[in-house]
């Protein structure tokens, strides 16, 4: 428990704002190996908080897609299957939204509800983001019922006398939600990336919370190059990874891919 003098620096690691105690069986403060992605200014294990981080970022892009998903069948299912006056008024709606740029609209309403509303940042960027991304999930609900509605299954569903609930969420949506798992997927991605760049403008999430886009934005210096490159490496890895999911159930539910 005894205090030790500090070493040189060494690159990738900042000088901690106070002298570190190493504990018997410790490595050196500044070890390579007991920080396996350096420190943060005040000395903290910056790998440790980008997995921190990553709750924050993941969570944002999970429930985001989740939200604007479930929205997105439900209008889409509406304006597909009965079409009509009720297609024309969802359709209308849908053209007016995409008008709206998300990202603006996120730092316009960050901005209303500020921190002295007591509403958490993400909350925000997760609703605004399900409230305007619907539309195009809606628009591949809306596309798939325009085709099903005409099958045979469905005709004898309506001629036995069935619900519209009732044909609509147990006869068509089931055989339309290809498109819908893949455009989820490629949602999960794109919360993802809304909610860094919100994050790194300063309007996210922060300081001391953290998240992938915060952290990136921790440090701007050259010499700390480590704080830019590392969290930006878990970003487009993570994007990445999600794209090809979206890629590979498109593949796996797609007829002509299994020929």
């Amino acid at each position: 428990g005894d205090r030790v003098p500090q070493p040189d620096p060494v690159p990738g690691f900042l000088p901690p704002a106070t002298p570190v105690i190493v504990r018997y069986g410790e490595p050196w403060p500044n070890a390579p190996h007991r920080h396996l992605a350096g420190t943060d200014e005040l000395g903290r294990d910056f790998f440790v908080r980008m997995l921190w981080g990553a709750r924050v970022s993941l969570a944002v892009g999970i429930l985001s897609a989740v939200l604007l998903t479930v929205i997105g069948v439900f209008f889409g299912s509406l304006a597909g299957y009965f079409g009509g006056r009720v297609d024309i008024v969802i359709m209308r709606v849908i053209e007016v939204l995409q008008s709206i740029p998300a990202f603006f609209l996120i730092l316009a309403s960050l901005a209303f509800f500020g921190s002295s509303s007591g509403i958490p940042p993400i909350f925000v960027i997760v609703v605004v983001i399900a409230l305007v991304r619907w539309t195009g999930t809606a628009r591949l609900v809306r596309g798939e019922f325009l085709r099903l509605r005409e099958q045979e299954y469905v005709v004898a569903a309506r001629a036995l006398g069935f619900s519209n609930r009732r044909t609509i969420f147990k006869h068509v949506l089931p055989n339309a939600l290809g498109p819908v798992l893949v455009s989820a997927a490629f949602a999960v991605a794109s919360g993802i990336l809304t909610e860094s760049a919100v994050s790194f403008l300063g309007f996210g999430v922060k300081h001391p919370e953290a998240s992938w886009g915060s952290l990136v934005n921790e440090s701007k210096e050259p010499s700390h190059w480590w704080i830019q490159v590392f969290p930006g490496v878990l970003i487009f890895i993570t994007v990445t990874c999600y794209n090809l999911v979206g890629d590979a159930v498109r593949d796996a539910l797609d007829p002509k891919m299994k020929v």
